[in-house]
């Protein structure tokens, strides 16, 4: 256990010294492994890890739900979503706020990444708000914290990542985070009220819509709809696989963006580009994460902490919280992917262990994940929102999330302490 400890020392020293994450944990699992086993082994195992990654086809479901999120968003299919939130909650005092959230639930839902969710609805959402007189703390903090329900409502690329690493089903993963990413949506719009009953000119009330008005902007929502029906009604009904739904979804989202007319040479390269940096992002830091993962299980350490569980007879609920706690300092100071990455392989066997279902603590990493997006001081979807809105200050941003954070950490607890609202889902469709 000490030399994992040690390992998990030093690669966190080496983020904080501004080593990228993924060298930082490739780095230290290569080292551990050649300190533990020799060179030659650790040399073995680094190089399977590669080439298992990059030949692995339950990976490819990465980069297609990446590409399916950016054709969405090229197609402008949020701009259709927020103006019908706008229309049914628009005139309630922090309406356009809450109608933020909800678009950002429903973009979510078919585009599976928090950050793109919060940079598209930043450009959506901001300039109403500020015509309407929303305070710049209202505004940016609804936007980050919506943003945050892009890994929560499937499809995740999140829940991918976790499912492939702890081998658990990502159909029962999709479908345990419907009934969670329901009670993120309506604490966080109950954060907006709570903002907007201390300070009501933080959200002045908007022009209640005409039901023919409401109804016309729901017809414009039928592109969204259909997409997540098809793909995720066809993965939950045992149609397709999840790989082959990221490829159905991307193909759809590709012909909606083709058939709206967004969709030039220009345009596609760019939007191919894109996914491809993700992409490579993404795998740079699994590969690292998977390195140092070996390394971490060829030490007693998981081993260690079940028997220091078992010795001191702490209750599985004990755990779990000081588990929760963890995530949430982490995600003061880390960023997401790494964080999940390089603590599942630690916390994964201690978890199932002691008796708790996979899926839900799947859901519980995620939810503690939303809370680091917009956690004082590197939260992610924090800066995002600031990059777009140079004008806003940092810690009008910060300020402005807190009460959101507060609804999340409240939205913790109640999944930890009713794991059925995360497993009903799932038992129900028998997946």
């Amino acid at each position: 256990m000490t030399e994992a400890i040690t390992g998990l020392f030093v690669m966190l020293l080496l983020s904080f010294m501004r080593v990228p994450i993924a060298l930082s944990m490739g780095l230290i699992g290569f080292a551990g492994l050649w300190w533990m086993k020799g060179v030659g082994p650790s040399m073995a195992s680094v190089t399977t890890v590669v080439y298992e990654s990059g030949f692995q086809y339950t990976l490819s479901v990465v980069p297609l739900f990446i590409l399916m999120g950016n054709f969405v968003t090229r197609a402008g299919m949020s701009r259709e979503l927020y103006r019908a939130a706008y229309t049914f909650v628009g005139h309630l005092r922090g309406g356009l706020a809450m109608a933020t959230v909800l678009a950002c639930a429903g973009f979510g839902a078919i585009c599976g990444s928090s950050i793109a969710t919060a940079a598209t609805m930043t450009k959506v959402a901001y300039p109403s708000m500020r015509e309407l007189g929303y305070s710049d703390e209202l505004a940016a903090g609804s936007i980050a914290a919506g943003g945050t329900l892009g890994i929560l409502i499937p499809p995740s690329t999140i829940m991918v990542i976790y499912g492939l690493m702890t081998e658990t089903n990502i159909g029962k993963l999709f479908a345990a985070g419907i009934l969670p990413g329901l009670v993120a949506t309506f604490l966080l719009c109950m954060a907006v009220q709570y903002i907007t009953w201390r300070d009501p000119k933080a959200g002045p009330r908007a022009q209640r819509s005409t039901w023919r008005e409401r109804l016309l902007a729901m017809r414009d929502v039928w592109a969204v709809v259909i997409l997540f029906i098809i793909v995720m009604g066809g993965i939950y009904g045992g149609v397709f696989t999840a790989t082959e739904g990221a490829g159905i979804g991307a193909f759809g989202a590709f012909c909606f963006a083709l058939a709206r007319r967004v969709l030039t040479w220009k345009v596609l390269f760019e939007v191919l580009m894109e996914s491809a940096r993700t992409t490579g992002m993404l795998f740079m830091i699994l590969v690292g994460a998977l390195v140092f993962a070996n390394f971490v299980n060829y030490t007693s350490m998981p081993v260690d902490l079940k028997n220091f569980v078992a010795q001191y007879q702490i209750s599985p609920i004990t755990v779990m919280i000081a588990i929760c706690v963890i995530y949430v300092l982490l995600g003061t100071a880390m960023e997401e992917l790494s964080m999940i990455l390089l603590t599942v392989p630690i916390f994964f066997p201690l978890v199932v262990g002691l008796g708790f279902d996979p899926v839900w603590f799947g859901i519980i990493i995620v939810v503690v994940v939303e809370i680091g997006l917009i956690s004082p001081p590197v939260g992610m979807n924090m800066f995002v929102v600031r990059s777009l809105l140079p004008n806003v200050s940092t810690t009008t941003i910060f300020r402005g999330v807190i009460p959101f954070v507060v609804a999340d950490v409240v939205r913790l607890g109640i999944l930890v302490a009713f794991p059925a609202i995360s497993l009903w889902l799932p038992t129900m469709l028998k997946m």
